[in-house]
């Protein structure tokens, strides 16, 4: 699959198979996210790879809209220094997360963002050290309906170029 194929056809997979991934596509997916780019280089992040379901369902709590991570076979969770020490920060943070997910559908299998809002809950599931924050996780998996791989886009599911490009000036 090319880059092309896989940024048109990448569809948000939020029902997983109970099939573990294999570890050579697990290192695959974060080594996409460790090679992503970042402002000046400065790598400002570190994942948690969590494949335990205690702690999937545990961390699926502390976002609105996070349930799919429970039936995920790993998350991802992106930890960054202060989000609001710099607005890079998180928009590194995005572009590991979106690295890992084409990684991923190349591989056949299914992603999809998380936001977490309950700072201190994620904190207390995964342990990690205070300097770091959590605010976004990625689920990854089989997917229960695979024909959601091999979908056609939608028609309407995108606006247009012309909806969203300005060509040198508003």
């Amino acid at each position: 699959m090319n880059v092309s194929d896989a940024i048109r056809l990448k569809r948000a997979v939020r029902k997983f198979q109970d099939t573990p991934l294999p570890d050579d596509v697990v290192n695959a997916i974060l080594n996409a996210g460790r090679r992503s780019q970042s402002s000046k280089n400065t790598q400002a992040w570190k994942f948690i790879a969590i494949r335990d379901k205690k702690i999937l369902k545990a961390l699926s709590d502390c976002g609105e809209w996070a349930g799919h991570i429970a039936g995920a076979a790993l998350c991802i969770a992106i930890l960054t220094p202060d989000p609001n020490e710099k607005f890079q920060i998180m928009f590194d943070a995005g572009q590991a997360a979106a690295f890992m997910q084409l990684a991923a559908w190349e591989l056949g299998v299914g992603s999809c963002p998380a936001s977490l809002y309950q700072f201190d809950k994620t904190r207390e599931i995964l342990s990690f050290p205070a300097e770091w924050h959590l605010r976004i996780a990625v689920s990854f998996g089989y997917a229960l309906e695979e024909e959601k791989l091999s979908a056609p886009p939608r028609k309407g599911g995108r606006m247009t170029l012309d909806e969203v490009v300005h060509w040198d000036k508003w």
